[in-house]
């Protein structure tokens, strides 16, 4: 079920999905309306030169930046609006102000993630990025929460990503500002596994991941064909892989995942199954179990928990087959079908 929600005053939200702009001008806002937002925020827009003269792998780095903080802002306020509203699956008793104070701060933080990522591709003469519709697959708090966890997860590894991109073409300007957002990430993703009642600390070194990856899983809350210039973003988009297990418990398990094969000539046979956890190795799986019906392939895998202490976020990428993988960039450049998302209860 979509994230229902009644607005007041800004965002919209029809059968075409959420939509901007919000009530504060985003995302397009005033400079008064800049000064409110930071506020909220509690902290400005770097006032520090924007880094100019990016490679265009770094000009791509924060054209998928803002694609994703476009995304978020859209689920915070959403999630704010419910709350505020006591949407049926929203409502708190004594703890709903220190709730509303923190994902009120962090809509706003989210704000200037996006108009900071977009201000940075205009100063290298890019277009900004627009944002699209959205629809959210939740009903309640707690799925919401879940929800959020889980992207914060995708986004605090495909940072990681991000980083190593601007490394690898010296471009050391971004990546002081790109380090102080992934610790706002990890602060936000602590709150998050406090509600769910988890450790704070999910594992020692997190799970990295891909851009392609980041990319492919903000198009799963995208209205398709509502993004006005999602062309300009060059990365791949893989299509879909269900995880269909739920509630997975630490512990050795099969996992069962399904995809679907239209449009894809591929004997599901040669592939293979790629758990990415930590800062580890890929782990290769067999696909067993394989069951193809109405263009829709279902199979089942091993979950190796034990072993490799699958803590936190795993990404699953079905690849051609290979026995092994040296990074996350390989499994990418043989993915078919990704990223489907694990977090262990």
């Amino acid at each position: 079920m979509p994230m229902r929600s009644h607005f007041g005053d800004g965002g919209h939200e029809n059968q075409g999905g959420f939509s901007f702009p919000l009530p504060d001008g985003f995302p397009n806002p005033s400079p008064d309306q800049i000064k409110n937002i930071q506020d909220r925020a509690h902290g400005t827009l770097p006032n520090m030169p924007l880094p100019t003269g990016l490679s265009e792998d770094g000009i791509t780095n924060f054209k998928l930046i803002a694609f994703n903080e476009l995304f978020e802002v859209a689920f915070f306020y959403e999630l704010v609006q419910n709350i505020t509203n006591e949407v049926e699956g929203y409502k708190f008793g004594a703890d709903k102000d220190q709730v509303l104070q923190n994902l009120n701060v962090i809509l706003a933080v989210e704000e200037l993630h996006a108009l900071g990522a977009n201000a940075i591709l205009q100063a290298n003469k890019q277009d900004p990025i627009q944002p699209c519709r959205y629809n959210f697959p939740v009903s309640d708090f707690e799925s919401a929460i879940g929800l959020a966890a889980t992207f914060t997860d995708v986004v605090l590894g495909t940072l990681q990503d991000v980083n190593d991109i601007f490394a690898q073409n010296t471009e050391n300007g971004p990546v002081r500002l790109i380090s102080s957002v992934i610790g706002n990430e990890g602060e936000q993703e602590g709150l998050f596994r406090i509600i769910q009642k988890k450790t704070t600390p999910a594992q020692p070194f997190l799970t990295t991941g891909t851009r392609d990856f980041a990319f492919t899983a903000i198009q799963g809350f995208v209205v398709p064909g509502s993004c006005p210039n999602i062309e300009e973003i060059p990365l791949k988009t893989f299509k879909p892989l269900n995880v269909v297990s739920q509630n997975i418990q630490p512990k050795d398990q099969e996992l069962e995942f399904s995809f679907d094969m239209s449009g894809v000539d591929v004997d599901v046979n040669s592939l293979s199954l790629v758990l990415i956890n930590a800062q580890n190795a890929p782990i290769v799986e067999k696909l067993e179990n394989i069951e193809a019906k109405d263009g829709v392939a279902t199979f089942t895998a091993e979950f190796p928990f034990e072993k490799f202490l699958l803590h936190g976020l795993t990404i699953a990428a079905v690849t051609h087959y290979a026995e092994s993988f040296n990074s996350p960039d390989d499994v990418a450049k043989q993915t078919i079908f990704a990223p489907g998302l694990i977090e262990v209860n």
